[in-house]
């Protein structure tokens, strides 16, 4: 059996995991799933199920993702976590320092949030195939989220500053920005390379 290296650490926790857990949800709807999860003691799981069962993890996190991105990134860009500016031309001696980065940071970042997402749809999954009323459960969900959205906020927040301290941007790059990222940067940012904001000369003052 093949030991789980550090390259396959990353897509893992990212995408398998929180799409197994979508499918786990799901599949109190569709009874060939919960045959490839093998939820019936009397019942192993074979070769082709576990097969299935991973192939279709892998494009259920990549769902996962897409509706992460489209939800959880948005929230926090809007709420005061706006992607930095990065040099990427500094990225050629930068690059396994950034590596490093994404699998410390971004990938548990990526497991944090796509299991925000994963969890809600699989509690609505089985909230719709039991209605009955369980409170400790609901409860339970709702810190369980909370948590995952913490623990996705802090770790989007470290790779962010640290990626930017990385890659941190020349006044040459950030000249080549368009206006709308030259106006999100940080206002110590622009102090430090001291940019100015003049207005336009007009005909009056020529």
């Amino acid at each position: 059996m093949q030991s789980v290296t550090n390259d396959k650490f990353g897509p893992l926790i990212a995408y398998i995991v929180p799409g197994a857990t979508e499918l786990f949800g799901v599949s109190q709807f569709e009874p060939a799933l919960k045959s490839w999860f093998a939820v019936n003691p009397t019942q192993a799981p074979t070769i082709g199920g576990f097969l299935y069962l991973t192939i279709a993890s892998i494009a259920c996190g990549m769902v996962v993702s897409a509706v992460r991105w489209a939800v959880v990134d948005t929230f926090h860009h809007v709420t005061g976590l706006p992607l930095p500016p990065l040099d990427f031309s500094k990225l050629g001696s930068n690059v396994e320092a950034f590596n490093l980065l994404i699998e410390i940071h971004y990938r548990h970042y990526q497991f944090n949030a796509n299991m925000l997402v994963a969890t809600a749809i699989a509690y609505m999954s089985y909230r719709i195939k039991h209605p009955a009323t369980v409170v400790w459960l609901d409860v339970g969900f709702v810190l369980l989220e909370i948590i995952f959205l913490a623990t996705s906020r802090d770790t989007i927040c470290k790779y962010y500053s640290r990626s930017q301290q990385l890659l941190m941007p020349t006044p040459a790059s950030l000249g080549d920005l368009s206006p709308f990222g030259f106006r999100r940067l940080p206002f110590a940012l622009r102090r430090k390379f001291g940019f100015k904001f003049r207005p336009k000369a007009t005909e009056r003052d020529t």
